[in-house]
């Protein structure tokens, strides 16, 4: 019995990742201007490679990868006037 709990705690790590895989190549493809369902779908079927793929994947002129970078910027709200770079007081 042991061999199968052993069994069934490695492929719940698995599905983990496939799920994220899936997660960040969605995200990947929207960002690049594609949408999300070819990142979702290169996610589910090619799993980590699926992420390796959207990173070398060449974006769109009007994409927002190109517009923001590969990061977006965290938006302040509009009622915070501190500076961003302001700690705590």
């Amino acid at each position: 019995m042991t061999v199968l709990a052993a069994i069934g705690a490695t492929a719940l790590w698995l599905l983990y990742a496939w799920l994220a895989s899936a997660i960040v190549a969605s995200w990947l493809s929207m960002r690049k201007g594609y949408g999300e369902k070819p990142g979702i779908a290169s996610g589910l079927l090619l799993s980590v490679l699926g992420v390796v793929v959207w990173l070398a994947w060449p974006a769109r002129p009007d994409s927002a990868w190109k517009r923001d970078g590969p990061l977006p910027r965290r938006r302040r709200s509009e009622g915070d006037s501190s500076p961003p770079d302001a700690g705590p007081t």
